[in-house]
């Protein structure tokens, strides 16, 4: 196994070379890549908003407007179809999902029907989702009346349909604003993501996506004054609409359309050259151009209205025919407002309202701080993981810091290649796969020493050593990342980072362990050809152990239960200290301009702009706070939250910077706290078949009731605490149950391996033996874990203080669940069989000091 080809060789150091060239532009400055040849790799890792700053938006499809403006188009059809038809009506009317009509003749019942058939033809669903669909279903409850019902699988098509449309809209909308590499993409069947890198007005983004921007060109009916048809009623085909003005100007608009946005071909923002006011220059189509010169021709002397989204924008007088088919757009606009307005107008309309359901702004400050504070707690974290290995292991060590080197190289490298998105919880996760990559080295040293030990050669020890470690370095890291895959597919944001993170990390590890190791440990022993294995400075655990686990078995299981059943007391009366992710709300994390931040002044400004449900509370530095605003009720919906942070935000921007602004609406709240839970049981589901597939039943319930103990532990001291708990928190659990596990798992596997060669040992002799011998190995991966994640609590910021703080603790109580709770219920579930009698035997004939050592 130590052997080595030359192809070997070369393969092994190819990839290492490959993941240095493909990381170095992470470090390299732009100015450097740009000189660089061209086919030498120059994309970095990209920054996520947190680090960068910018705007994260989740948008809602308003499926009531779609059903909405499906009813008025099918009643328009109707209409149109039956007076082509010369056929005679009545009671032509809609609500709900419903449109109907009466025919007046029964004679004309068949042909009203032939002339409307096209509304229930099927529609082609496309390529991808199957088929055809129909839209509306015919059923005639009383001969003569027709009634046309929009089916579930006409809406689904209709949302569809609108979700693709809009992303295109807001693609070009978003591009127009100039930013970069802006991502937008379908999520779920109604939902549009929106996320822009470096945006440094995150309200204009909103404003602009926001806004359906239809706009219509329509006749202004003076034939009455319009304060009679709002006292009155206005004439039939007659609208009462408003213009944006303060106040508000009415206007009696009538309800055909000259020309749509649909004919316009270009807006720009230009300036007035008579009056050198802001305005937007607009061309028609030549389709619109024909139809708004004939209006403008028919109409001159009269006013029409420009309006969009159902507000009048201006209602200039037609002083001439306008034939040339372009014109200008006047009303009080500043130049961005005009600007803004060019950019809807040229991007088009949306097919439907939507609604900001989810916002999370990082300022660029803030975004500066973290990838500061996260330099830090890397370069930090990873010095003391390094300096421990080497005191423990000497020059095998430094062999190992190597390998961590080259590991932390190739997930860079990876997550360049990938083109993932570099978040916070990514370097997290950096920093615990800096922590956890050195398990696999401590489990390959530890198994060269037992061999050692048992009087076999310093090249059989290597040899064998890297053999038999193999199998629990596989199963004990494919247990993390059944955990890692979970939390990518059900997560979201920044939590993906840090899954794809450890993920990545898992991988590079198993490949650095088992090759570049290797292949180090085997040029040391061919050229120095040692007598005796490297000593370190110092010993966590000694060499040979013979502590008694199992006759402290019961005590420790029963304080155990308790603390569990008090954590689970504690869940019910005091709760966690749930963030916005599960109970909606706003958070708002601002910095004052000067001096320190004055939480009185902060919640004194925002109850004068009318914000209630305030709380207020330091935030890492003295001039920094954070605002916590309670949840809008569902029914109020989630435009009225979005009105309300606009006025916080507003109220508090002349003394404070806003670093962040996280809003989640009543709608998102609840599915992310249903997909936390499913987070967690699916990713326990998935890791208790394979660890039963790899193992036995006993072993599969024994690793899941430990998991179960470690989070439910986990939970109670996040109630004690009060350590907020958010979707980073739920990301932290299940890390804890991938390390928890995969402690458990490297337990069982030298259980496991002790059935087969003491096969009529008493199974507590046993379970004593395993624990011991693995005893060191899992100090020594507790440490450096915690090591890591100690250097990510003191100085990776407060963002992600929490985050850390939970899995430090999980990093313990994993430890001890492994030793005292999985094991010993081996026992309870008589993996071995084993008379009480003979129990007996064993604790009244074997003390502590006779534990057999290997």
């Amino acid at each position: 196994m130590l052997y080595f080809s030359r192809w070997k060789t070369i393969g092994i150091w190819a990839v290492v070379l490959l993941g240095v060239l493909f990381a170095l532009p992470n470090v390299i400055p732009a100015s450097m890549l740009a000189k660089m040849p061209s086919w030498l790799p120059k994309s970095p890792m990209t920054l996520g908003l947190d680090l960068q700053g910018g705007s994260h938006i989740l948008l809602k499809i308003d499926q009531n407007d779609l059903i909405k403006d499906r009813l008025n188009t099918v009643r328009d059809e109707i209409r149109t179809q039956l007076r082509d038809a010369k056929i005679g009506y009545t009671g032509l009317s809609g609500s709900g999902k419903i449109v109907q009509v009466r025919i007046r003749d029964a004679a004309q019942i068949d042909a009203a029907k032939e002339a409307l058939k096209s509304l229930t033809s099927p529609v082609s669903a496309g390529l991808f989702t199957g088929g055809s669909v129909t839209e509306m279903a015919l059923d005639e409850p009383e001969p003569g009346l027709l009634r046309y019902t929009l089916t579930d699988a006409g809406i689904k098509y209709r949302t569809a349909t609108a979700v693709e449309q809009s992303i295109e809209v807001i693609g070009r909308r978003v591009n127009e604003l100039g930013t970069t590499e802006p991502i937008v993409q379908r999520q779920g069947d109604d939902r549009i993501l929106v996320q822009v890198p470096g945006l440094q007005d995150p309200q204009r983004l909103k404003d602009i996506l926001g806004q359906t921007a239809k706009l219509t060109f329509q006749m202004v009916d003076q034939s009455m004054p319009v304060q009679d048809a709002i006292n009155g009623r206005p004439p039939a085909g007659d609208t009462v609409m408003y213009s944006k003005d303060e106040p508000a100007v009415p206007y009696l608009i009538e309800n055909r359309v000259i020309v749509s946005g649909e004919n316009l071909v270009d807006a720009q923002a230009t300036f007035d050259q008579r009056t050198n006011e802001p305005v937007v220059s607009f061309r028609f189509d030549s389709k619109g151009a024909q139809r708004f010169g004939q209006a403008t021709q028919q109409n001159v002397g009269k006013l029409f209205a420009i309006i969009l989204d159902n507000h009048v924008i201006s209602a200039p007088q037609i002083r001439e025919p306008i034939l040339g088919g372009t014109g200008q757009i006047s009303g009080n606009f500043t130049p961005q407002s005009a600007n803004d307005l060019a950019v809807l107008l040229r991007a088009g309309a949306l097919p439907a309202t939507l609604t900001v359901i989810e916002e999370r702004t990082v300022g660029p400050g803030l975004g500066q701080d973290s990838i500061d504070a996260g330099k830090m707690s890397a370069v930090v974290g990873s010095a003391l993981v390094v300096l421990f290995m080497v005191g423990a292991y000497g020059f095998l060590g430094w062999i190992a810091n190597l390998a961590l080197l080259a590991n932390l190289i190739l997930i860079v490298a990876i997550l360049s290649v990938l083109g993932a998105t570099l978040t916070l919880p990514g370097i997290a996760g950096i920093v615990l796969t800096t922590g956890m990559a050195v398990d696999s080295n401590v489990l390959i040293y530890e198994r060269i020493r037992e061999e050692r030990r048992v009087g076999r050669s310093i090249l059989q020890s290597v040899d064998s050593g890297f053999q038999k470690a193999l199998a629990t370095i596989l199963d004990s890291n494919i247990t993390t990342l059944i955990a890692a895959f979970v939390l990518f597919f059900l997560g979201s944001g920044p939590v993906k980072g840090f899954a794809v993170t450890l993920a990545v990390g898992i991988l590079t590890t198993i490949f650095t362990a088992f090759t570049l190791t290797r292949w180090l440990m085997a040029v040391w022993l061919r050229s120095r050809r040692p007598k005796e294995l490297p000593k370190g400075y110092f010993r966590l655990v000694p060499e040979v152990t013979r502590i008694p686990f199992m006759r402290v078995r019961l005590q420790i299981f029963v304080v155990s239960v308790l603390l569990c059943v008090a954590s689970v007391g504690l869940l019910f009366t005091k709760g966690l200290n749930f963030g916005i992710d599960f109970t909606g709300g706003t958070l708002i994390e601002v910095r004052a301009k000067s001096g320190a931040a004055d939480p009185g002044d902060i919640r004194e400004r925002l109850t004068e702009a009318g914000v209630k449900e305030i709380q207020v509370q330091g935030f890492g530095e003295p001039s920094d706070a954070l605002i916590r605003i309670g949840a809008i009720s569902s029914t109020d919906g989630d435009e009225a939250g979005n009105i309300m942070v606009k006025k916080a935000q507003d109220s508090l921007t002349s003394a404070y910077d806003i670093r962040r602004t996280e809003v989640v609406g009543p709608t998102v709240s609840g599915e992310l706290a249903w997909s936390a839970i499913l987070g967690v049981l699916a990713a326990m589901g998935a890791i208790l078949i394979y660890v039963w597939v790899r193992f036995e039943w006993q072993f599969a319930i024994g690793s899941t009731l430990a998991t179960v103990n470690d989070v439910i532990l986990t939970l109670g001291f996040l109630v004690v605490t009060q350590i907020q708990f958010d979707l980073s928190t739920v990301a932290a659990i299940l890390t804890i149950v991938g390390y928890s596990l995969n402690d458990t798992v490297v337990i069982y596997d030298r259980v496991r391996e002790n059935l087969r060669r003491f096969k009529k040992m008493p199974l507590g002799q046993l379970l004593d033996l395993s624990d011991n011998e693995m005893l060191a190995r899992t100090t020594m991966t507790s440490v450096t874990t915690f090591l890591a994640l100690l250097a990510l609590f003191l100085l990776g910021g407060e963002v992600i203080r929490s985050f850390v703080a939970s899995m430090l603790f999980g990093v313990f109580i994993g430890t001890f669940s492994s030793i005292f709770i999985a094991a010993p219920i081996l026992i309870i579930f008589h993996l071995r069989p084993v008379t009480k009698e003979g129990m007996e035997e064993y604790e009244a004939t074997h003390p502590a000091q006779q534990l057999p050592a290997k």
